[in-house]
């Protein structure tokens, strides 16, 4: 079953991956729509990139985004999610080893103590990513099931590795689990809401386009908006 896992089921998971996640950029730019959105982004370029990027910027910085601020508690719990959701896997030593025996590529490594608060972190993030869905009546009324499975998604895989890590049960059945919900994990990227793992870039691009571009952006120029 581990030769299966991380043999070809593992390639395929990739290629579909990461092949579906472009995609999706495909589509979210060809779902543009011309005169609406995109009339004034071919002409002002350079402008209009140079104001997307800020807006990107804005909110990946804490706090530095006024929406970041209204709530600083679940700022500081929303960021210390992603960065363990992200962080963990790609520089975890175990997955660097893997790595290295079938591409010959090696990151830096996590010290052990370092990656284990980290996954912690996932784990305490998504119940209380959970508990806000709850709490908040504004985020309450949008959730449905299918938000709190992709929670479960996000978060089984970090779960299980922490229990294969301190080996509590059937280490060969755990950490076969462990690389299962992984797996899970990236085929839903493309195919579900987690595609905001790259869509998100490309909302705050268009976002920080239009608002330098049209929305007073170029305000006193010769453009005619």
């Amino acid at each position: 079953m581990y030769d299966l896992l991380t043999g070809p089921l593992l390639w395929v998971v990739f290629i579909v991956t990461f092949v579906g996640l472009a995609v999706r950029v495909v589509m979210y730019i060809r779902g543009l729509d011309w005169k609406l959105d995109r009339v004034a982004y071919r002409p002002f370029l350079g402008h209009g990139l140079k104001h997307g990027v800020r807006s990107i910027v804005a909110f990946l910085i804490p706090f530095k985004a006024h929406s970041w601020r209204s709530r600083p508690l679940f700022t500081i719990l929303f960021f210390a999610f992603h960065i363990g959701l992200l962080v963990t896997p790609i520089f975890l030593e175990a997955h660097n080893a893997m790595l290295e025996q079938s591409l010959g590529i090696r990151l830096p490594g996590l010290p052990a103590v370092v990656a284990d608060v980290l996954a912690w972190t996932v784990v305490v993030g998504g119940v209380f990513m959970a508990l806000r869905r709850i709490a908040f009546p504004e985020v309450r009324i949008l959730t449905t099931a299918y938000d709190y499975l992709l929670i479960v998604i996000s978060v089984a895989p970090f779960v299980t590795g922490l229990i294969a890590r301190y080996e509590l049960g059937s280490y060969d059945f755990w950490l076969c689990l462990h690389i299962l919900t992984g797996e899970i994990w990236l085929l839903a990227l493309p195919f579900t809401k987690l595609s905001h793992v790259v869509l998100f870039f490309m909302s705050r691009m268009q976002l920080g386009m239009d608002y330098g571009i049209k929305r007073g952006g170029m305000k006193g120029t010769s453009m005619s908006w």
